[in-house]
C-alpha cells in the first residue's frame, strides 16, 4: 500500500513537471527526483506511474484530498452504492467538476434526469425566487402551482398525440412513488370492477425496473433487487418483453393492471415493438385491466416525442403514464397521469403525500414541461440522435469484435457489447467522459437534451480512445472499481 501511495505521488509530480511551462528550478528538481525514484520501482508500478501521468483525469489516488473526504464521511452513510473515486462539487451545462477541479463531460445526465443540463440558469432563478416566496404547505391546503402543473401536463399530453383521454394528475416526489401510485390505482379499479376482490393480479415484464419501494419492487423482476427483501407482495406475475404470443395467458380476468416501459432503460435500452404494445393494450381492454406506461426514463421528449408512446395508434394508448426524472431536472418530483376511467374511481383518502406537489417543485416542473414540450427542442433531439448513431456505426465498424448491437431512440441509446464494459467506463472517465451501463454488457447514453454537436464529437472521440486502449494489449486500464451498476434512484 505504501509503495502504491508513493507511486501515485510520483505520478502527480511527473504530470506537474511535464505540463509546467515555468522554468522554476524547484519544479525541475522535483521532476528529476521523481524520475529517479521511478527507476527504482518495479516495472508494473512504473508503468502505472507513467500511465497516470499521461491521463487527463486519472482517478483520485488513495492518498488524495478526495479519498480523505470520502473516507471521513463513509462511516456515516448506509452502504447502498459502490461509487467510483471522483467526488463532484460543481456542474454547468454538460460538464461536471470534482473536488480536485478535474473536468468531466457528462453523458449520463444524472441517469436521464438533467434534461436541460447542470445548473440551468433559469431553473436556478426559479428555485431562488420560489424559495423566498413559499416552499411547502402540505396537501392540507391549496397552492397555485400543483394545479397549474397538472393542467399543463394534461394539455401537453393531449397536444402531443399521446394518451388521448388524459384527464388528471397525481403529483408526488419520485419515479418509484409515481409507480406506487399507479399500482394502487390499478388495484382500486380492480376492486370497483370486481367487488369480489378476485381482480387483483398485476403484470410486469422481465428486464424492467420500476423502483425500490415494495410495490414497485414487486413489479421489478430482478433477483438482485428482490431477493434481500423477499417475499414480494402477492399477486405479481412476470412476462417476457416483446412476446406477443404469451400475452393471452399472462393477462387474464384476474389482472387489474399491467405496467410496461416503452423503452426499458435499466434493462439495457430495449425497445418495445409497436406490435407488442398494440396487442398488450388490446388484451388489457378485453379483460378490463389498467394499462400503465412507465415513461420515467424514456418520456418528456427524450425520444424526440413528448411521450415515447406518442407514435402509437390510439388503441395502444395507456390508462396511466408515470413520470419523474427530467420532470424536475434534479429536484425530486414525480407524477402519475391518469385517464378519466381511472380518475373517476379514485376518491378522497385513497392516496396521499406530504411533500408531493409542493409549490417549489411544482413551479419548477411547470417550467420543465414548458421547455421540454417545445417542438424545436424535440426536433433537435432527433438531429442529435442521428449524430450519435453515426458515431456508433463507426465504432461498430472499427471494433466489430466489441460492438454487437445499437439500440434505442432519440437520446436514450445503448451499445450492446460482447464483454464487460467496466474497463471502458473506467478508461473513458479517466479521459474526462462519464458514461454508465445498463442490462448486460450495455453502454447507456442518456445525455442532457441540450447537448451540443461539438460536445457529442468530443465525447465520442474519448469513447473511441477508451475502446482502443481496452482492446490493445498492454494498454488495459488498471481495473479500478467503477459505478457501472444498473441501479437507479427512481
Amino acid at each position: 500500500m505504501a509503495l502504491r501511495i508513493s507511486a501515485k505521488r510520483v505520478a502527480a509530480t511527473l504530470k506537474a513537471g511535464t505540463v509546467s511551462s515555468s522554468p522554476n528550478c524547484i519544479a525541475k528538481r522535483n521532476a528529476s527526483q521523481a524520475v529517479a525514484a521511478a527507476t527504482n520501482l518495479s516495472a508494473g508500478v512504473r508503468d502505472e506511474i507513467y500511465r497516470d501521468a499521461q491521463l487527463p483525469n486519472p482517478d483520485p489516488a488513495s492518498d488524495s484530498a478526495t479519498a480523505a473526504l470520502v473516507n471521513e464521511q463513509a462511516p456515516f452513510m448506509v452502504k447502498t452504492y459502490i461509487r467510483p473515486p471522483p467526488m463532484f462539487v460543481k456542474g454547468e451545462g454538460m460538464y461536471l467538476w470534482d473536488v480536485e477541479n478535474r473536468k468531466y463531460l457528462d453523458f449520463t445526465a444524472g441517469i436521464a434526469v438533467n434534461a436541460l443540463g447542470h445548473c440551468d440558469p433559469e431553473i436556478s432563478k426559479i428555485i431562488a425566487q420560489q424559495a423566498k416566496t413559499l416552499m411547502h404547505t402540505s396537501n392540507l391546503y391549496h397552492n397555485p402551482w400543483t394545479g397549474a402543473l397538472s393542467e399543463l401536463l394534461v394539455q401537453k399530453t393531449l397536444e402531443s398525440g399521446s394518451m388521448h383521454d388524459t384527464s388528471a394528475v397525481f403529483v408526488c416526489n419520485s419515479g418509484t412513488e409515481a409507480n406506487e401510485a399507479a399500482i394502487k390505482f390499478a388495484r382500486k379499479v380492480g376492486k370497483v370492477v370486481d367487488p369480489s376482490g378476485e381482480k387483483y393480479e398485476f403484470i410486469s415484464f422481465n428486464g424492467s425496473f420500476h423502483g425500490r419501494t415494495m410495490g414497485a419492487l414487486s413489479a421489478t423482476p430482478n433477483p438482485k433487487y428482490q431477493k434481500p427483501f423477499a417475499p414480494m407482495l402477492p399477486g405479481f406475475k412476470y412476462g417476457t418483453y416483446n412476446d406477443i404470443a404469451g400475452i393471452k395467458d399472462l393477462v387474464t380476468d384476474k389482472t387489474c393492471g399491467v405496467i410496461v416501459e416503452p423503452i426499458q432503460g435499466e434493462g439495457g435500452v430495449q425497445v418495445a415493438t409497436e406490435e407488442f404494445l398494440v396487442a398488450l393494450a388490446a388484451r388489457c381492454r378485453e379483460v378490463g385491466a389498467v394499462l400503465i406506461y412507465d415513461e420515467i426514463q424514456c418520456g418528456l421528449s427524450r425520444t424526440g416525442r413528448f411521450w415515447a408512446h406518442a407514435s402509437l395508434p390510439k388503441s395502444a394508448h395507456p390508462d396511466i403514464i408515470t413520470t419523474a426524472k427530467a420532470l424536475g431536472n434534479g429536484f425530486p418530483i414525480g407524477a402519475t397521469i391518469v385517464n378519466g376511467n381511472v380518475a373517476e374511481k379514485i376518491v378522497v383518502g385513497d392516496h396521499g403525500t406530504t411533500f408531493g406537489g409542493n409549490p417549489l417543485g411544482a413551479r419548477l416542473a411547470h417550467y420543465m414541461v414548458s421547455r421540454l414540450s417545445d417542438p424545436k427542442l424535440q426536433n433537435e433531439v432527433l438531429a442529435k440522435s442521428k449524430i450519435f448513431l453515426k458515431h456508433f456505426q463507426h465504432l461498430q465498424q472499427k471494433f466489430p469484435e466489441l460492438v454487437k448491437e445499437i439500440r434505442g431512440r432519440g437520446l436514450i441509446l445503448g451499445l450492446q457489447l460482447t464483454q464487460d464494459p467496466t474497463p471502458i467506463v473506467t478508461a473513458a472517465r479517466e479521459r474526462g467522459l462519464l458514461v454508465i451501463t445498463a442490462g448486460t454488457n450495455t453502454l447507456r447514453f442518456v445525455p442532457s437534451l441540450t447537448i451540443k454537436e461539438e460536445e457529442i464529437e468530443e465525447g465520442m472521440q474519448i469513447l473511441e480512445e477508451a475502446m482502443r486502449v481496452v482492446l490493445t494489449p498492454g494498454e488495459h486500464p488498471s481495473g479500478k472499481q467503477v459505478s457501472g451498476e444498473v441501479d437507479s434512484p427512481n
